[in-house]
């Protein structure tokens, strides 16, 4: 591939975690959940390896903090979700280690991250077991509606394979 094609792809999928945030959404405790940007990031994570699909979650969190439509935690969820579904899947070619990458990345790597960031960026002290519930719920998700789309693919219509 090559690399016109990959950010074409990239920035594809960052207007798809943009405006997709803003249809599918849900209040989840503290936080609201964007599955959208979970589903971006397992498909991401798959067909294009864990770096672009960290751009992309990092891309898709600024825009909408750009345009007022998201919170500051949408950078260590996404991104953190993004990259460890990027590695798991690159290890083991699962779609299901890419959904468990995502789900462990954000609901609890990125939910612990998330405290200290919360601190230090919005002035607040949530504990930690205040963001995990909201983090799994929205990784959860949108994981499991990333591998849904996924398992309607064939998976040699997955033409941007980069992480090979």
């Amino acid at each position: 591939m090559n690399r016109t094609h990959l950010l074409t792809t990239m920035a594809l999928f960052v207007a798809v975690g943009v405006v997709g945030a803003q249809f599918i959404w849900f209040p989840a405790g503290i936080a609201k959940a964007y599955p959208v940007q979970h589903a971006v990031n397992v498909i991401a994570a798959i067909m294009l390896g864990p770096i672009p699909a960290l751009i992309i979650a990092f891309l898709i969190g600024l825009v909408r903090n750009l345009l007022g439509l998201g919170t500051l935690l949408a950078f260590p969820g996404g991104m953190i979700g993004a990259l460890l579904a990027g590695l798991l899947y690159r290890k083991f070619r699962r779609k299901a280690w890419a959904v468990a990458g995502e789900i462990i990345g954000t609901g609890f790597i990125g939910a612990w991250f998330a405290v200290p960031f919360a601190k230090v960026v919005m002035g607040t002290t949530f504990a930690a077991w205040f963001f995990v519930p909201p983090f799994l719920v929205s990784s959860v998700t949108g994981a499991v509606l990333g591998w849904f789309v996924l398992s309607r693919v064939k998976q040699d219509q997955l033409v941007v394979k980069v992480n090979q």
